[in-house]
């Protein structure tokens, strides 16, 4: 029989699968042995590939930062750059919240990572920031971006505005206020996030 036209398995294919996994079946879901059953191989296969857990780690956390769309971040108008890049990372992880969990308390290794980190500093370095306003500026932003991916403001709240009004009248009114703006309260809440950070940033510059 001749050897097929591919390799079955691949690094790359691993971390695919493994993002898979992940979106359908949430972090816990995520194990060698899963994985291998949505490949269709024996476990011990993947180990020819990824040497264990953190390497394949490693490997999600490139697949999924490659899809940050960096850009923006060469605007000549700063703002609009980085207002642009932080949309498109949390567009991102929206697609796939079962990664923060896995991704945002580990090392930062993978380079689709450490380059999305030096062109967000590059940019930040260019608009006037010095290099620890620019480190701040970082952490903030990813805090707004990870933070508002990960939680969704509104669907903590399942009952109708009015049902809240009397043992909670301020939040009921809130509610019902924000409804009647029509749209969406979780992006709007983002928007003013970001604005308001971007305005901080620049009576820093």
């Amino acid at each position: 029989m001749g050897r097929p036209s591919r390799a079955l398995l691949s690094r790359e294919i691993i971390a695919r699968a493994a993002l898979t996994v992940v979106d359908e079946t949430g972090p816990d879901g995520l194990t060698m042995r899963a994985l291998a059953e949505r490949l269709g191989v024996k476990a011990a296969s993947l180990y020819n590939h990824v040497a264990g857990k953190d390497e394949l780690l490693d490997s999600l956390a490139e697949l999924v930062n490659a899809e940050i769309d960096l850009a923006p971040l060469a605007d000549p108008q700063w703002r609009d750059g980085i207002a642009g890049y932080a949309r498109g990372y949390r567009a991102v992880f929206r697609r796939h919240p079962n990664t923060i969990a896995l991704l945002a308390r580990r090392r930062v290794e993978a380079d689709r990572q450490l380059l999305g980190y030096e062109a967000l500093l590059a940019a930040l370095g260019r608009a006037g920031l010095g290099p620890a306003d620019a480190a701040e500026a970082a952490a903030a932003l990813d805090y707004l971006v990870l933070g508002s991916a990960l939680e969704t403001f509104t669907a903590g709240f399942a009952r109708p505005a009015e049902e809240y009004r009397p043992e909670y009248p301020a939040l009921a009114e809130a509610l019902s206020e924000s409804a009647a703006r029509g749209g969406g309260l979780d992006e709007r809440g983002f928007e003013l996030a970001l604005g308001l950070l971007l305005d901080g940033l620049a009576a820093r510059v």
